[in-house]
């Protein structure tokens, strides 16, 4: 018997090379950025401001997050942080492969989300995935069923208050994967699952940015 993977439907491989190929164009729009300017922001305002820019976990970070969602077979995947969908791409072919489950996935910047939407239809994923346009912790909320497998790759500094939002819902053996643990925002999250007195097995892939994959004991 041959086992194929939608990671290799020409239609998913072709976006993820596109979306791949642009990304590489970010450090163009980073440099056109006043941090200064950016620190003193709402959220929302970044994100209209970060409207370009994918920032996306990288390739071998989606592979992994594949074979994780095809490992832990989870009815609901959620994830923080949509952008132009690369991730959300990775997390539902795994949950195409498993037969079973749904991506419900979050954005703040209209743009992105609009961009995401015609991804994922133009990928043929759009029938596993649901995406949240909104401020997360608010339309997060309203999420009314366990959450089996987490991914928060949103703004930083907001990470710990969604998985704290989330935490009710998660039950023992639930993986939290963070993206970029060297980023200084992210620490107070770090700080958080790294305590074993919060419930959590943590440890780190140390690749690229290097990824924070925490098991809810």
């Amino acid at each position: 018997m041959t086992h194929t993977s939608t990671l290799t439907d020409p239609r998913v491989a072709g976006a993820l090379d596109r979306m791949f190929a642009a990304a590489d164009r970010d450090g163009e729009a980073f440099a056109e950025i006043d941090f200064d300017a950016l620190a003193a922001m709402t959220v929302a305002e970044r994100a209209d401001v970060a409207s370009g820019i994918y920032m996306p976990i990288s390739e071998p970070g989606g592979r992994l997050l594949y074979s994780l969602v095809r490992a832990a077979r989870p009815a609901l995947v959620v994830e923080f942080g949509t952008s132009y969908g690369i991730s959300t791409l990775f997390l539902a072919a795994a949950v195409r492969d498993n037969g079973t489950g749904r991506v419900v996935t979050t954005e703040l910047s209209a743009e992105k989300a609009a961009a995401a939407r015609r991804t994922f239809a133009e990928t043929g994923l759009d029938d596993v995935i649901t995406l949240l346009e909104g401020d997360a912790l608010e339309t997060l909320a309203a999420l009314d069923e366990p959450a089996g497998f987490v991914l928060l790759d949103g703004w930083k500094e907001l990470c710990l208050p969604v998985l704290r939002l989330l935490e009710p819902r998660l039950a023992p053996g639930t993986l939290v994967v963070a993206d970029d643990v060297d980023m200084e925002e992210l620490a107070p999250y770090l700080e958080y699952v790294r305590d074993p007195a919060n419930g959590y097995h943590s440890l780190t892939f140390p690749y690229d940015e290097g990824m924070e994959i925490s098991c809810r004991l």
